[in-house]
């Protein structure tokens, strides 16, 4: 057998004030909320082909995930948004205008190539790249 990765499926972060992650990834990053599983404590939003699923720290998965999120954000290095089109001065202007502190648009590497991207933190410290397409 071999595994032949074709995406992002999905991120879980824990977070601590689902409003505030909810604001931060639907309103500021335009994610849609896809599903909702209240009794849970599990909330999917969808971010073109790949979700990013929220678990609030309260809820029953949450409690389940360990103590809580150390002060510099959990485990997890970053994950990566691939957004398109990609207009680098526009989108950080948009990023500033909501109170966030990205950093300046370089060129790296990624699942499409090399391409333009930033990272901004979401509300947990969570790190998100914004990358645009490969060859431009």
């Amino acid at each position: 057998m071999q595994i032949a990765p074709l995406g992002l499926d999905h991120v879980v972060l824990r977070v601590s004030d689902l409003d505030r992650s909810l604001a931060f990834y639907c309103d500021i990053l335009g994610c849609v909320m896809d599903r909702r599983r209240d009794d849970l404590g599990l909330y999917h939003l969808r971010a073109g082909s790949a979700q990013i699923d929220l678990v609030p720290l309260s809820g029953q998965i949450g409690q389940r995930g360990g103590g809580p999120l150390a002060p510099n954000g959990p485990n997890m290095d970053h994950f990566c948004l691939r957004i398109d089109p990609f207009d680098g001065p526009a989108l950080l202007e948009y990023l500033r205008g909501h109170g966030l502190e990205p950093e300046e648009i370089a060129q790296r590497y990624g699942a499409g190539g090399d391409g333009p991207s930033t990272y901004v933190r979401d509300p947990d410290g969570n790190t998100v790249e914004l990358k645009g397409p490969g060859g431009t």
